[in-house]
């Protein structure tokens, strides 16, 4: 029996979760700044320690009902092909171990070409969460668009 670690997240009223392995850090709400021209579901770049990172508003990339920044609100930085690259989340308060056993294929429902970052499905204390892969979140040529932002 494997065990798994996710960082939780919320999104509205949601749980999702992402596998711990490619997570360098969970940073509280930075100052954003726009960039002209970005696509929508771009929030903008943060300087984190002096390395430049494009954050993604999962929210607007998902269709989610947006909620104002709040004292909750944190930045998942993830590592994709080496490239950190930030998704803005409404909360990420803690690490779950998950066992194989636990975890779901992901339903036919959810299934789809748009739809393939969806990882599975995990099931805790009675409780569902949606298991994200961020890698996948992005098509290569719209990781490709993001590392313009930091080049």
């Amino acid at each position: 029996m494997t065990e798994n670690q996710f960082v939780v997240f919320m999104l509205g009223d949601e749980k999702y979760g992402v596998d711990i392995l490619n997570v360098s850090t969970i940073s509280e709400y930075l100052e954003i700044t726009k960039v002209p021209d970005a696509p929508t579901y771009v929030e903008g770049i943060i300087n984190l320690r002096g390395d430049i990172i494009p954050v993604i508003n999962l929210k607007k990339r998902f269709g989610v009902a947006e909620k104002e920044v709040s004292d909750e609100t944190r930045i998942i930085i993830y590592s994709i092909d080496g490239v950190a690259i930030g998704f803005l989340v409404d909360e990420a308060s803690q690490v779950m171990r998950i066992n194989d056993e636990n975890i779901e294929p992901t339903p036919a429902i959810l299934r789809g070409a748009d739809r393939e970052y969806i990882s599975g499905v995990g099931k805790q204390d009675g409780k569902i969460i949606i298991l994200l892969d961020f890698a996948k979140i992005l098509s290569d040529s719209e990781r490709a668009e993001l590392t313009q932002y930091i080049d």
